[in-house]
């Protein structure tokens, strides 16, 4: 089995086929559903929030087989995404793709957890905090795109969950619980 880093590779991607997109439709429909799956995957596991179709990304290429995806191939697997939910452009020229294994919905539904858990109900922290400080760390929070979180945290300020206020700068923007 190949690994990438501490990832485990699935065994389509030693196969040579796959780095080109396939004229078949039925064919394509299962290469698009593979790498789909796999960009989600190796994105949760190695907490890549952005990707750049002009950009070096290992999970594009195979040096073992010599074979590395076009970027018309990188641009239709994203698209993909992107026409599920999974990912959004980032730029109307489609270079850099913010990626979602978790839906905005279910960012959000993380923060509740990570209120609730840590006993956050009434408290204010700031959004540095939240992705950042010591009460995240071992959490799916820790270290999460700024863009993401404060998507997430609009979406519980919509629903009446807390409310965002503005700091002097971006690093002191705070959230006020009220869950």
């Amino acid at each position: 089995m190949q690994m990438l880093g501490e990832f485990k590779l699935p065994h389509f991607f030693n196969y040579p086929p796959y780095f080109t997109l396939q004229p078949v439709r039925d064919t394509r429909e299962k290469q698009i559903q593979l790498w789909k799956e796999l960009i989600l995957d190796y994105c949760r596991t190695q907490k890549v929030f952005v990707i750049g179709l002009d950009e070096d990304f290992q999970l594009f290429s195979n040096p073992a087989i010599e074979r590395s995806l076009s970027h018309e191939s990188r641009e239709a697997f994203l698209s993909a995404l992107v026409l599920e939910g999974r990912a959004e452009w980032l730029d109307k020229g489609h270079r850099k793709c913010l990626i979602l294994w978790h839906r905005i919905q279910d960012w959000a539904d993380l923060i509740l957890r990570f209120v609730k858990e840590n006993g956050l109900e009434d408290s204010v922290m700031t959004v540095e905090e939240i992705r950042s400080g010591v009460e995240s760390r071992g959490t799916e929070l820790h270290g999460v795109d700024r863009t993401i979180l404060m998507r997430a945290l609009k979406l519980l300020e919509h629903k009446g969950k807390l409310a965002i206020f503005k700091g002097t700068s971006a690093d002191d923007e705070g959230v006020k619980f009220s869950i």
